[in-house]
């Protein structure tokens, strides 16, 4: 489905701005849906002001849908009968004289020009389903009434107003409690689940008659409470969220919406949503990343308690062979080591490699044998790469980067290239030098060089691949490619 900018930009003379504001609208518009029980479309005047063209599409939550298809991306073309046309010429709220027939339904249908500046730049048409209204009640009352008051304020260029912006997971919506409060903060509506939320607070009476700000005064902590009272006293045109913290643990988020009329302030309108739950969920998960990052922590350590043994035994060791084993294991640990001290600094399953892969190429050029003289750099960027294939990988690159610098160049210049890229769902890394070629004959599945063993082992457990070769006239290549999602049916071992 095309997006409302999409459809903005292919067939409208919309500046920016004015795009902004109906983007803004589309993203706060659920709330006229569910207390309308209608379908929303928003449509923007052609370039050919004669034109309509539906940017943006809602279905409500609380009642059945009017509109069985799709309208995004269709056009009213030329059709001066039309409702809309008829609201974006007249500058007025335009609605049907009765019940019309879509596809057998009796539907009513409500448009509301936007008019910005002096500008209609779009229209807002409401369609609800007659046949599937909900019988009249307290509630559907009450939702109706507060959504007259929002086409008013559409209508008058007040809604949506600024402030904080919805939270899709997280923000209240109409079936999750409304409460209306006239403009003396006295509420005159409160929903059952609002009431319910209210009750699961401490609330041991009504809601209706009270003031909003009295009751939260007595049922939070004081410290608790000025964060609530002030979006709840203001009389600003902000929309604010806020958090009210009770014993227990439990919590309730409401959402402000100052309601105006030609007057002015007017009341509020504040949707309620028990999140004592979510709050739960959320501290568990920080709970737990805390923990997974102190293991990676103490992990790191431990590691590098055994390099620093490494170390120690290789400076006792008198025999070369030997000392250069261990060595090769020191900094085989190390690069594992880093890959851990990364993720104990992370919030999520995956890390930048890019440090990690600096990091780890100033460590091969710092300990080569040759010193300063080859150089150790990288073009390019892993970008994220997921936590289980970062110590393969770290392992990986370690080896080649080393493989290069030792084999390559004995006694000689040179340097050493790392170029990582991403080929859709696949990583791809190349480590060339410019060093001397492989033997004649080189075949890697023959090779007894423990470093080209170990990688051919990772790449093959991370469901990778991995070859070797100079071609003529050009560098030695080592190319490994390793899927970022592992294929169907393989597993690592």
């Amino acid at each position: 489905m095309l997006t409302t900018a999409q459809v903005i930009a292919a067939h409208t003379d919309l500046d920016a701005e004015e795009s902004a504001q109906l983007e803004r609208l589309v993203d706060e518009w659920g709330l006229l849906a569910d207390l309308s029980f209608s379908d929303l479309i928003l449509w923007v005047p052609d370039v050919d002001d004669n034109v309509f063209w539906a940017a943006a599409q809602l279905r409500p939550n609380t009642g059945p849908t009017a509109l069985e298809d799709d309208v995004v991306g269709d056009d009213i073309f030329y059709d001066p009968e039309h409702l809309v046309t008829e609201a974006y010429l007249s500058r007025e709220i335009s609605r049907t004289s009765g019940n019309k027939l879509n596809a057998g339904i009796p539907v009513d249908v409500v448009a509301i020009p936007i008019v910005r500046s002096g500008r209609c730049i779009g229209v807002v048409e409401m369609h609800t389903n007659r046949m599937g209204v909900r019988a009249p009640g307290a509630l559907e009352d009450s939702y109706l009434d507060a959504a007259n008051k929002i086409v008013d304020m559409m209508f008058r260029g007040e809604y949506p107003m600024a402030g904080a912006p919805t939270v899709p997971w997280l923000s209240p919506r109409v079936g999750d409690g409304m409460i209306y409060a006239d403009r003396r903060g006295f509420v005159t509506f409160a929903s059952p689940n609002a009431l319910s939320a209210f009750r699961h607070l401490g609330l041991s009476g009504d809601l209706e008659g009270e003031s909003l700000t009295a009751v939260v005064r007595e049922l939070i902590p004081g410290h608790n409470r000025a964060p609530v009272e002030r979006p709840l006293l203001q009389r600003k045109l902000v929309a604010h969220e806020v958090d009210l913290e009770g014993e227990g643990e439990i919590s309730l988020r409401l959402r402000i919406l100052p309601i105006t009329d030609e007057k002015g302030p007017a009341g509020q309108l504040v949707l309620v949503r028990d999140v004592s739950e979510l709050r739960e969920r959320e501290r568990q998960l920080v709970t737990k990343d805390a923990t997974i990052r102190e293991i990676h922590h103490r992990v790191k350590n431990n590691l590098q308690t055994v390099a620093a043994l490494l170390r120690l035994q290789s400076r006792r060791i008198q025999s070369p062979p030997a000392k250069e084993a261990l060595q090769d294991a020191m900094k085989r640990v190390q690069s594992i080591a880093l890959v851990h001290e990364i993720l104990s600094q992370q919030f999520d399953g995956a890390v930048a490699f890019d440090e990690i892969a600096d990091r780890l190429m100033g460590m091969v050029a710092e300990a080569a044998v040759v010193g300063n003289s080859v150089t150790v750099k990288r073009e390019g960027s892993f970008g994220r790469v997921p936590a289980e294939v970062a110590t393969n990988l770290s392992l990986v690159l370690t080896e080649l980067c080393q493989n290069a610098v030792e084999h390559g160049f004995p006694g000689r210049r040179g340097q050493v290239l790392v170029e990582p890229v991403r080929e859709g769902s696949e990583l791809v890394v190349e480590v060339s030098n410019d060093g001397l070629p492989l033997p004649l004959g080189f075949d890697l599945n023959k090779t007894d060089s423990l470093g080209l063993s170990i990688v051919v082992t990772l790449v093959h457990d991370m469901g990778g691949s991995f070859t070797l070769a100079t071609p003529p006239g050009r560098w030695t290549v080592a190319t490994v490619r390793i899927p970022l999602a592992p294929p169907e049916g393989h597993r690592r071992g």
